[in-house]
């Protein structure tokens, strides 16, 4: 009895090689792009943690002042001495200040863990099982990794609708938004505007990515989609970022489209199906 492979257990073997090329290939993508973001995500964390560091300096010397008053409660020879340090480390701006820079310490804490939080969404690379995801968590938590890429590029426009949960591996629909979004922040030459637009359209959600930089040129458009095809400098993208982010929702059962015009803008509209037919039959 042969033990020969069959022509279906070999195309069973590439196709499974193929997968997992894919999905080396999807994985290195997401580092690189991460990696590249790294240097705006230690600014985003470097701002916040400056102005805490600052305010500790500051706060130790509020808290020496404070401590010079506590401490002649027992030395003071009247009541009038205790006023008159009182008025020296000028106690009421004192007290106003104190309650204003431990607020701001606080919102830069705050800032930080969420950036911290994004970034742990954003990285779960192994993650490969379809669930039902909040679409807008997922937007929000890529504008927090790529803010450093759009904030002197774009003012960034969100143009919500009321979505249900979608069935998706929401880590890599995070990437395709986040391709989006940078690609969005490179057309734009100036300062523009980025649009994000989401809404259910029947057994769908649409999430479209306007922005109003260059556009794209007919002759370059119909190449977008192909792997390495970039139009930046060299160094500038590796050309993988919309290939992969096709291959992505068309292996969520979606599609992706583009609408541009030269000197005006471009709108890519991303479909998803709510939920997967092959999953749920």
């Amino acid at each position: 009895m042969s033990n020969a492979p069959t022509p279906q257990s070999d195309q069973e073997l590439l196709n499974a090689r193929l997968e997992q090329a894919n999905q080396q290939l999807l994985q290195s993508e997401k580092l690189a792009a991460i990696g590249q973001l790294a240097a705006g995500v230690a600014h985003e964390i470097n701002n916040p943690v400056g102005y805490v560091y600052s305010n500790l300096q500051t706060l130790d010397t509020y808290l020496n002042d404070l401590f010079r008053l506590t401490e002649a409660v027992d030395s003071a020879r009247s009541l009038d001495d205790l006023r008159l340090i009182k008025q020296n480390i000028d106690y009421e701006y004192l007290r106003d200040d104190l309650r204003d820079l431990l607020a701001e310490s606080r919102e830069g804490i705050e800032r930080v863990k969420t950036i911290i939080a994004a970034m742990k969404d954003f990285s779960h690379i192994e993650e490969e099982e379809f669930k039902p995801a909040d679409i807008h968590r997922g937007i929000e938590t890529t504008l927090n990794v790529v803010n450093n890429e759009l904030k002197y590029k774009a003012e960034v426009v969100r143009e919500f609708g009321e979505l249900p949960e979608v069935e998706c591996i929401i880590s890599q629909i995070n990437q395709v938004v986040m391709n989006l979004l940078v690609n969005a922040a490179h057309a734009i030459e100036s300062f523009g505007r980025i649009t994000i637009r989401t809404r259910q359209q029947g057994d769908t959600v649409i999430i479209e990515v306007q922005d109003t930089g260059k556009g794209i040129s007919p002759e370059h458009r119909h190449r977008i989609f192909e792997p390495f095809f970039t139009t930046k400098p060299v160094g500038k993208g590796t050309g993988l970022g919309l290939s992969l982010s096709f291959n992505i929702i068309e292996k969520h059962q979606g599609s992706l489209d583009v609408d541009s015009t030269p000197g005006e803008g471009t709108c890519f509209r991303l479909t998803l199906p709510i939920t997967q037919p092959d999953l749920n039959e």
